[in-house]
């Protein structure tokens, strides 16, 4: 595959993790994630992926997350992906946040093997 087909396919896959996320969509995380993979929350706390698959049922504390700024890096067979995010606060106000991703070509396909979330 071209690195133009692997940047297109991290692209579609960063925005269908941030629909995930604000749709709890356990299933396509099920999907997506490495087997060891470790999630940071906005607090500090660490979750590995079954932990991450439980408070993605619970559904997000925050609504109507929008990236943007999003940077794909690709380096061979990883990927790191830097963004930034808008979304609606528990309280109803804007909130602002970065996040990123770090992704690894496996051989059945690109899986997210951490992410660290910071929100303001």
């Amino acid at each position: 595959m071209s690195r133009e087909r692997h940047l297109a396919e991290l692209e579609t896959l960063n925005s269908a993790y941030v629909r995930s996320v604000d749709q709890a969509d356990v299933a396509w995380f099920d999907a997506h994630l490495a087997q060891d993979f470790c999630n940071i929350n906005p607090d500090g706390t660490r979750l590995d992926r079954a932990a991450f698959l439980a408070q993605i049922g619970r559904g997000s504390v925050v609504k109507d997350i929008k990236e943007h700024d999003v940077k794909v890096r690709l380096l061979g067979d990883f990927a790191v992906i830097h963004a930034r995010t808008r979304y609606i606060k528990p309280d109803g106000s804007q909130g602002a946040g970065w996040y990123t991703d770090d992704w690894q070509l496996q051989a059945d396909g690109w899986r997210c093997v951490s992410a660290h979330v910071s929100r303001s």
